[in-house]
């Protein structure tokens, strides 16, 4: 008992020995697979549904109301106690342009281009990259690469801007929302499982690990009828 009210509540003791982060999709509703037809509405709207009430927190509002502008391509380090609260960098929807909902509200799902979302998980006072910003890319994970024509990435060229980071913690970082990457998958072999793998590149990041699918790289299945 006396040990642990030496622990404190904010960070972790020891952060020598961070392990490179993990990555999730959205929207995540029946595992890995995202199937539907795109001349059926009730197949792909609860993907659509998923992902407006996903990005709700980062409706532009809501973040100007909550967060500030930082400044892009430098890590956004805050001194002060560790109980102190942080301040956290604006992430708004429109950031993902014709991933946003915004001006599609059906993000692709009703043209055959579903748009999902990566994110690194949280990691406190992790900063990925060295200094470099992490970017995403994906490719056919087995089988016919011909499968894969075209992956559109917002934000810019598909990167986690270095303003976001580090992280410190749901205590002090209250108002923090996750950066996300957008990949707009615009042309898609119809009628096929096209297995596809998106993977994180920087210095420090983990990608090929077999024994862990999700360590830096994330692996899901498009299966889009027409």
């Amino acid at each position: 008992y006396v040990m642990l009210l030496t622990l404190s509540p904010y960070t972790p003791r020891f952060r020598d020995r961070v392990s490179p982060p993990g990555v999730m999709i959205r929207p995540y509703l029946n595992g890995f697979t995202i199937a539907f037809n795109v001349s059926q509405p009730n197949t792909w709207q609860p993907y659509v549904d998923s992902m407006h009430h996903f990005l709700a927190a980062y409706d532009d509002k809501v973040q100007e109301e909550r967060n500030i502008e930082c400044v892009p391509g430098q890590y956004f380090i805050q001194g002060g106690n560790d109980s102190e609260e942080k301040k956290a960098c604006q992430f708004k929807r429109s950031l993902l342009q014709n991933c946003s909902g915004i001006e599609d509200p059906t993000f692709g799902y009703s043209k055959g281009q579903p748009c999902i979302l990566l994110k690194m998980n949280r990691i406190i006072g992790y900063r990925p990259g060295a200094g470099v910003p992490v970017s995403v890319d994906c490719k056919v994970q087995k089988g016919n690469e011909s499968h894969l024509r075209s992956v559109d990435f917002y934000p810019g060229n598909g990167t986690f801007d270095l303003m976001y980071y580090p992280y410190y913690g749901k205590f002090t970082h209250v108002n923090y929302t996750s950066p996300l990457v957008a990949m707009h998958f615009t042309d898609v072999q119809k009628n096929y499982l096209v297995p596809i793998q998106c993977r994180l590149n920087g210095k420090g990041i983990i990608n090929d690990l077999n024994t862990d699918r999700f360590l830096g790289r994330i692996i899901f299945t498009l299966n889009i009828g027409k």
